[in-house]
């Protein structure tokens, strides 16, 4: 079932309400769901490896957290915080400006300019959500996510 983007989100606490959440693609809802987004969104960094590896350690600790209470929708937002450590991380490797397209096209991508600093920083991130999108408990909450709400 897509992300349902009609949602009253500045009024819905999805901790109390899990049943109204979608898991859309990708990065969906990542900086709509609360309380979530407000949890893990102050520890979300990629500037240097360092700051990643932090980062991307202390996210997947709160995934993990999430999981051993049975909760997946806050699992399931630590893993596309993860995800998207990768994909902005990996952005920046390929477009220092972090613009992929150029100003004012949606279709003429910018040349490459890689930065292996930040791909580093990506490839930290990818480890992580790599490592949570495979866990086995997460893998059972989503199937019964999927199966209680998303039918």
């Amino acid at each position: 079932m897509p992300f349902d983007y009609s949602l009253d989100f500045q009024n819905i606490d999805f901790r109390q309400h899990p049943e109204l959440y979608r898991i859309g693609k990708g990065e969906q809802g990542v900086l709509l769901i609360e309380p979530y987004k407000s949890e893990i969104l102050p520890h979300w960094r990629f500037k240097t490896p360092e700051i990643a590896k932090e980062s991307s350690e202390k996210i997947y600790e709160m995934f993990v957290a999430y999981l051993e209470q049975n909760d997946f929708v806050g699992a399931d937002m630590a893993r596309k915080f993860m995800q998207m450590g990768y994909t902005r991380s990996r952005r920046y490797a390929n477009h220092k400006s972090g613009r992929k397209y150029k100003k004012g096209s949606s279709q003429e991508i910018l040349p490459y300019e890689v930065d292996p600093i930040k791909a580093e920083s990506a490839a930290i991130f990818k480890a992580k959500w790599l490592q949570a999108k495979t866990n086995e408990k997460y893998l059972q909450l989503l199937a019964r996510h999927k199966q209680n709400y998303e039918l």
